[in-house]
């Protein structure tokens, strides 16, 4: 009998490259590039090489200098004659046209910067009309301007589905038009199409929010990866998808919860990320509605991170920019089971960081600026877990008592399980 030998699909190789600068230091910019290839590694690539460059800025033509370029080119090939080849080089800053085509045709390989990395995971990751039309719309705003480096035959994308687009298609090309201007206008019908599909899916969402009756709405915001899933699903005792990724939850998911007698309504939103796209801050507007019409923001913060620091100011900026800072908040600093410190000798006069500090004298610290707005957890052990849950039921009742003084809220509202 013959036997059927199934080989192992090798996945894509990349290298990263960074810049320290004089706002960027050295150790943040390892961060970054730890983020980086934790994005790469859920776009399904393996990093086997960091390259950095102390410069001032970067470089207008080649983001890094000229000898930095040939030392990864040299790299490159070497990689090439071992006959284990780079399969992409991805840069942590969003390249111009300018850049992406000059490093392209130096190194010969495929480049990547971090909000292309980012637009195909979420491609990756869109499973609702709602989420894939509004990544479609963001991959195309991003490619505009760098048409003539991706200069291709976009015909394919302009029709099927049902769209029109195929039929808007034809005839585009005018007397002595050239190929690059063709489809600069084919996506910019095909912009048009996706922002009125948006408009409609936007008009059936304020029609569903309507139906939702009176109740109070909480929506669990915060950086990529903190846990917020893993909440919802504690608190609703749902099973929405959650794991060890970066943007595991695209599609915005709300879910009905009934604390003691209270029932509310919970939405667990797209995580945020450093330096996200504006194309995508700007294309999931709709899917944020959910942030902007909630009576309280729960804001999950992974206490074991690092720099959990300065991913709360990053969650706080994108809420500014999305008008929603002055809502009613809590910290919840989740993963509190892989929080870990070097306790200091008592001799040691060395100040207190976030590397030396422990657990309890954190709670103290944020306690003590915060008040009762913050409270310290494990969603996945299920430490603290019910004081969790009596703190916000207390939150949530003081809310619907104020915005429905005459309201009993001792009813039962029926929510589509699996409305978004």
């Amino acid at each position: 009998m013959k036997e059927f030998v199934i080989s192992e699909v090798k996945a894509e190789t990349a290298v990263l490259v960074g810049l320290i600068t004089q706002e960027q230091n050295e150790a943040k910019t390892k961060e970054y590039l730890d983020e980086l290839e934790f994005l790469a590694d859920t776009a399904g690539a393996v990093t086997v090489k960091r390259f950095t460059q102390r410069v001032g800025g970067p470089n207008m033509t080649t983001y890094v200098g000229k000898g930095k370029l040939e030392e990864i080119k040299e790299f490159v090939k070497e990689m090439e004659d071992n006959e284990e080849p780079i399969g992409m080089v991805i840069f942590d800053d969003e390249l111009s046209a300018k850049q992406l085509r000059n490093i392209e045709d130096e190194l010969g390989v495929k480049i990547l910067d971090r909000t292309s990395l980012i637009l195909d995971i979420f491609a990756m990751r869109a499973q609702t009309a709602n989420a894939k039309t509004q990544v479609e719309l963001a991959q195309y705003r991003y490619m505009l301007p760098r048409l003539q480096r991706l200069w291709t035959h976009l015909e394919r994308q302009g029709g099927g589905s049902g769209s029109g687009g195929g039929k808007g298609s034809v005839g585009l090309r005018g007397p002595g038009e050239t190929q690059l201007e063709m489809d600069r206008r084919i996506i910019l019908q095909r912009m048009t199409l996706l922002k009125q599909r948006l408009l409609e899916i936007d008009k059936q969402k304020v029609t569903q929010r309507k139906n939702r009756g009176r109740l109070i709405r909480v929506a669990l915001v915060g950086y990529t990866n903190v846990g917020k899933s893993t909440i919802m699903n504690l608190l609703a005792k749902s099973e929405v998808f959650a794991e060890n990724k970066l943007f595991a939850t695209l599609d915005t998911t709300v879910r009905k919860v009934v604390l003691e007698n209270l029932p509310f309504l919970l939405a667990d939103t797209v995580g945020f990320i450093r330096k996200l796209p504006t194309d995508l801050v700007d294309s999931f507007k709709s899917t944020l509605d959910e942030v902007r019409e909630a009576d309280l923001l729960l804001h999950v913060v992974d206490i074991s991170h690092p720099d959990f620091e300065e991913q709360i100011q990053v969650v706080n900026e994108t809420l500014k920019d999305l008008e929603c800072s002055d809502k009613p908040m809590m910290i919840i600093f989740n993963k509190i089971d892989n929080y870990t410190w070097e306790e200091k000798e008592e001799d040691d006069l060395t100040p207190l960081t976030k590397e030396n500090i422990s657990l309890e004298e954190l709670k103290r610290t944020w306690m003590a600026k915060l008040n009762d707005d913050c409270l310290f957890i494990s969603a996945r052990e299920k430490e603290n877990v019910d004081e969790f849950r009596d703190v916000l039921y207390k939150k949530v009742r003081e809310l619907h008592v104020q915005k429905y003084p005459y309201n009993d809220f001792l009813y039962n509202v029926d929510i589509d399980e699996g409305m978004a």
